[in-house]
């Protein structure tokens, strides 16, 4: 059975991030995906793994043999990926006004952490930058720390890989039922803010506060990240009522008097977490997954990704793999209850002389699959 994406040919400007992220996607997802790097890249920049699936074609982009080469490939290409800074891919000659006059139909994705302009679109930047400038890092922890990034998660994959892949495919169901093509930009601040909306709509409800510390997610003992006796960590997340009650009967708190009132008496919360946080500090991590996995308290372990690829679930679903001794995570998500294999890493300009011999005979149905 083919893959969803099997007719999306997708050309890759291999960089750094959530652009090479979003071009592994859709390779999970059954789209013929060439990414073009440079040769002195040794690995390719970001590593076989985040390669997978593609293929990978070495070329000098400031020569012209290397500008021919990504010109003849965008004649063919369904998209193309770039996250240079504004201005580069322009100077190189393979802007997108060269490239849509070459391919009117052709998805010219652009990736960066600032957009195409503004006044920081020039600057440098990391994931964490763009999320907190965003005001996705702002919340990232609890009242009384520092806010700290979840590495790349919020910016360069939650607010630019996956965004940068909706708009793309929006451009690809727009050119095939009109035949123009378009030029998407895409932000990580731009995604970064957007995925917030859940987040503000929760502040107009007065569920989230314009302080830290006044929030639920923030300050409840419901909502929160408690300690174990053997300095693991799990997650309660009991924001419903019929879900805080079952908590409480599941600890034997029904009817305890620092539990009495509402739910939401905000002036309770610090006994009640304080309570809770003694209680957790008693057992270690297994012993809690024992407890609250069979029920609906709405409760997770807090673990490595080399122990959720062993949790009954994870394994269950196949979520996690190795590949030559790497651990990765299988293409999500699912369609019609079938799980992808997972494809095979690719090592840098392993497929140079197999697509530049395809494009010397100029039939494109002999350079991509």
């Amino acid at each position: 059975m083919s893959k969803v994406l099997y007719s999306v040919r997708v050309l890759e400007i291999g960089g750094l991030g959530p652009g090479p992220f979003c071009a592994m996607h859709l390779a999970d997802l059954g789209a013929d995906v060439i990414s073009v790097v440079r040769e002195t890249e040794n690995a390719g920049p970001t590593g076989p793994l985040i390669n997978r699936g593609k293929r990978s074609v070495f070329a000098d982009l400031k020569s012209e043999a290397g500008r021919q080469l990504v010109l003849s490939l965008v004649e063919s290409a369904d998209v193309l990926i770039e996250g240079m800074r504004p201005g580069v891919m322009e100077r190189l000659g393979l802007g997108p006004e060269t490239c849509l006059a070459i391919h009117p139909k052709l998805v010219y994705a652009r990736m960066t952490g600032w957009g195409q302009d503004g006044p920081l679109a020039p600057r440098a930047g990391h994931d964490n930058n763009y999320a907190s400038v965003a005001g996705a890092l702002w919340g990232c922890s609890p009242a009384d720390a520092r806010p700290v990034s979840s590495f790349a998660m919020v910016g360069d994959i939650g607010g630019g890989a996956l965004y940068l892949m909706t708009g793309l495919l929006a451009g690809i169901i727009q050119a095939r039922e009109t035949g123009k093509g378009t030029v998407v930009d895409a932000a990580i601040v731009d995604g970064a803010a957007h995925m917030l909306n859940l987040a503000l709509s929760a502040r107009e409800r007065g569920l989230v506060a314009d302080e830290r510390g006044q929030s639920m997610y923030d300050s409840s003992p419901f909502y929160e990240t408690y300690v174990c006796a053997d300095g693991h960590h799990i997650t309660i997340g009991a924001i419903e009522p019929q879900f805080y009650a079952l908590l409480l009967d599941t600890l034997s708190l029904t009817g305890d008097p620092d539990f009495a009132s509402a739910q939401y008496d905000r002036a309770a919360w610090p006994k009640r977490r304080a309570r809770l946080q003694a209680i957790f500090l008693e057992q270690p991590r297994a012993h809690w997954q024992s407890v609250f996995e069979p029920t609906d308290v709405c409760f997770g372990a807090v673990l490595s990704p080399l122990e959720a690829s062993q949790h009954p679930h994870m394994r269950a679903r196949g979520i996690y793999n190795e590949q030559g001794g790497v651990l990765q995570a299988a293409p999500a998500p699912r369609f019609d209850g079938r799980a992808y294999d997972t494809p095979h890493a690719c090592a840098a300009g392993a497929h140079t002389a197999e697509v530049r011999a395809a494009l010397a005979e100029g039939d494109p149905r002999k350079v991509w699959r």
